[in-house]
């Protein structure tokens, strides 16, 4: 197997040859004014909190008698689990101390109007079922979850993207910090209405993911009835090569870094895959591999490397940990920059919660951390030849001893390939490990809410309210002539409706009324950061009234807007009306003054023109007012 070519460098030969899979999951807040199964509100956040809540997790029985590996790798980290919570935000439903509401029917009206639009098989039945999560990130240890659509498509390019299903969930809390034992949440967020969409694995280049991502984001955006902003949407990104593992990317906040992070998880499985291979050439496997460890102390009480001379005098143990035959292998590539050494440190960080970096050295980097002397007592100490690697892990003794059977555990599935992994999307396109991929004894059914039917009238009663599918507005508007960079952003726009109103009822120019329902509300946004999401659909609405009547002229618009942004008021409903003949005529003679005679004409004309429409404000035609002044300085 050749090195993996660089990002820039990859084609999509290239991810064809190593038999590149991805597909998505979106989780996407719904615009609802309550939670999903309390009558708590939706969509207040507030980092301010009335008290704190401890809790513990610890895995439980599924229903077939099993444990969930997640739930059992959780339980090894011994977090202590903190929420914040806001009375204004969280009842006693989310704390688990009551039973929960009904469903509640607006999300579900919402999550049955997209799954419409996704072409989905509509269920006759909502069937609730109970997802462990014992992270901590939802107080009860499991989310409330149901489907309510599958085997739905979308079109892509020249083919179709399988839709497997579309679920409705409550959303889990905010995390706020986690550092060794300790993790903190505030609870604003939990509860809240969430869609999650499910694509088939049919992506076939990284590029390939963001577009269909950016399309699904598109597609819900256009129903005006989910929330935007930073964190109201997150995808999760899954990813496999040809002899890899499903490998799931969690939280990628933004589209524009899957590209990235799709080509690196590639790129990783891609290397793994060699470091297998080496590790068996070797005559390392699963079954045949070893490893042991062993208290380091003694020897290294008087070493100059702080991390571990720190930890010593504070009372902390360091193991020294032998792989046998992997000499040089953690300084194996496995993403951009990245070393087989980080899988390793990622474990450790996480199970056995040593969070301060470094949490482990090794001899396959001896200069950078010990003494050369210090390497070779170790190795005496431990027994270790040349062609084995030691690996040094410090902290309070539980957790040091945790992370050195996790340094084992992690090599020794080295020799297996690729174990099924949970990772989290970082910053530099690269990901980290966060826990074991979940399987199906996670799910099981919920005991507290009845099965909920959905009668056909109710879905013919959804189907009336959809608007057309955004490809086909679209097309539709590239038709009709609005700008190229206006029409995606009006396809998906809550105003979409509004711009059909506009140009049928009340005589706006197609342009003229996408360019001021997108392109104005962005080009004063630049402006006054912030201010865009403050446009309400009322204002939007008179202004186009107002236009399409007469009242306001297209050079008016931004002042209006500008206006109602600093005031919030309409500005034309304290003006006099279209300017008359005579304002005109005095608008004119007032900007002929002196200087204007020593221009040429078409420069006088300019001058004129650019006092006359300062003085107009939108209360005359530009167009017609030009040809005026054109006409009266003889300028043809």
């Amino acid at each position: 197997m050749p090195p993996f070519k660089s990002f820039e460098e990859m084609q999509p030969e290239d991810y064809a040859a190593i038999g590149f899979k991805s597909g998505l999951e979106i989780h996407q807040q719904l615009l609802t004014s309550k939670k999903l199964f309390c009558r708590c509100p939706a969509g207040r956040y507030s980092d301010e909190y009335d008290a704190e809540i401890l809790r513990h997790m610890r895995p439980t029985l599924s229903e077939l008698g099993e444990y969930d590996g997640t739930a059992l790798m959780e339980f090894k980290t011994k977090k202590e689990i903190i929420y914040r919570i806001n009375r204004e935000t969280v009842c006693t439903y989310e704390m688990d101390d009551t039973p929960p509401f009904e469903l509640n029917e607006e999300a579900l009206d919402i999550a049955l109007g997209i799954a419409m639009l996704y072409n989905c098989v509509m269920v006759d039945e909502l069937h609730i079922a109970r997802k462990q999560y014992l992270d901590g990130s939802i107080p009860t240890g499991f989310q409330r979850t149901t489907i309510v659509g599958v085997d739905g498509a979308v079109p892509y390019r020249e083919r179709s993207i399988p839709i497997v299903q579309l679920g409705l969930e409550e959303d889990a809390c905010r995390e706020v910090s986690d550092f060794g034992h300790r993790r903190v949440y505030i609870t604003d967020r939990l509860g809240m209405p969430l869609i999650e969409t499910v694509t088939g694995p049919e992506m076939r280049t990284p590029l390939e993911v963001a577009e269909v991502a950016q399309l699904l984001r598109r597609m819900v955006r256009s129903t005006g009835l989910v929330r935007t902003g930073i964190g109201a949407a997150r995808q999760d990104v899954n990813v496999s090569v040809t002899g890899g593992t499903r490998i799931e990317i969690k939280g990628v906040s933004r589209i524009p870094q899957i590209p990235l992070l799709t080509y690196n998880e590639a790129m990783r499985q891609y290397n793994l895959l060699r470091l297998r291979d080496e590790l068996h050439r070797r005559g390392i496997t699963p079954e045949s591999f070893t490893g042991r460890y062993e208290v380091a102390n003694k020897l290294l009480r008087k070493t100059r490397f702080q991390p571990i001379a720190q930890a010593i005098a504070a009372g902390n143990t360091v193991y020294g940990v032998v792989l046998q035959g992997f000499r040089d292998l953690l300084r194996w590539p496995t993403q951009t920059d990245t070393f087989f050494a980080r899988e390793i440190s990622d474990r450790v960080r996480v199970i056995a919660c040593l969070t301060t970096l470094p949490n482990i050295i090794h001899s396959d980097s001896p200069g950078e951390t010990l003494a050369s002397s210090e390497w070779l007592n170790l190795r005496k100490l431990l027994g270790a030849g040349e062609e084995e690697t030691l690996v040094l892990v410090w902290g309070p003794p539980a957790d040091a001893e945790t992370g050195a059977r996790e340094i084992l555990i992690r090599a020794r599935e080295a020799a297996t390939g690729i174990p099924s992994e949970t990772r989290q999307a970082l910053e530099d396109g690269t990901n980290g490990f966060e826990r074991i991929l979940p399987g199906p004894d996670r799910m099981y059914p919920d005991t507290d809410l009845p099965p909920k039917a959905v009668t056909p009238e109710r879905r013919e009663r959804i189907r009336t309210t959809l608007p057309a599918p955004v490809w086909e507005r679209e097309v539709r508007y590239r038709s009709m002539g609005i700008p190229a960079d206006t029409v995606e952003p009006l396809a998906c726009s809550r105003w979409a409706g509004l711009f059909e109103t506009a140009i049928t009822q009340w005589g706006l120019q197609p342009t003229l009324a996408a360019v001021v329902l997108i392109q104005y509300p962005r080009r004063l946004r630049k402006g006054q950061p912030g201010k865009s999401a403050e446009w309400s659909d009322e204002f939007m609405t008179a202004l186009l009234k107002t236009v399409g009547a007469g009242r306001l002229q297209r050079e008016g618009i931004l002042p209006a807007m500008r206006h109602w942004l600093a005031t919030g008021e309409n500005l034309w409903e304290s003006w006099p009306g279209m300017a008359s003949e005579n304002e005109i005529i005095g608008w004119i003679a007032e900007a002929r003054v002196a200087e204007c005679r020593s221009l040429a004409p078409a420069a006088r004309c300019r001058l004129i023109m650019g006092r006359v429409m300062a003085r107009a404000a939108g209360r005359a035609n530009g167009a017609a007012l030009a040809e005026r002044v054109r006409r009266q300085e003889g300028v043809s």
